[in-house]
This record gives structure tokens, C-alpha cells and sequence, in this order.
């Protein structure tokens, strides 16, 4: 892969064959990765949450339905 700088850029790169922008810049792409991780895992989280409760209103309006 060949790469030509950007002007007014350290960390972004053109790649030559494919007209490309690349981001060298490493630590930015860890704190990206990292804080996507987080974003990830919170989704999930609220994901469960939603399930359990679908799951507590299910019981629920079984137990009306029995006690009616």
C-alpha cells in the first residue's frame, strides 16, 4: 500500500491505488474501539432490561387474567 500525506495532516494518509483516506493515528483508534466497546455493552444491558421487562408484564397480565 502507498501512501501520500495530506497536507495539513499528520495522522491521514491517501493510499495511491485506491484514493483512500487513512487515519494512522493509533491512539485516536484505541479510544474509538474502547468507547465503542462501552457503547456495545450498554446497548446490551438496556437490550436485557427490555426483556426482562416485556417478561414481568407478561406475568402480570397472567396473574390479572388468573385472579379475574
Amino acid at each position: 500500500m502507498d501512501l501520500i500525506k495530506v497536507e495539513n495532516n499528520q495522522n491521514l494518509y491517501r493510499d495511491a491505488g485506491s484514493g483512500a483516506i487513512v487515519n494512522k493515528d493509533s491512539t485516536a483508534y484505541s479510544r474509538y474501539m474502547t468507547e465503542k466497546k462501552r457503547r456495545e455493552k450498554e446497548r446490551q444491558e438496556f437490550d436485557d432490561v427490555k426483556s426482562e421487562l416485556a417478561e414481568i408484564k407478561k406475568l402480570l397480565l397472567d396473574l390479572t387474567k388468573q385472579n379475574s
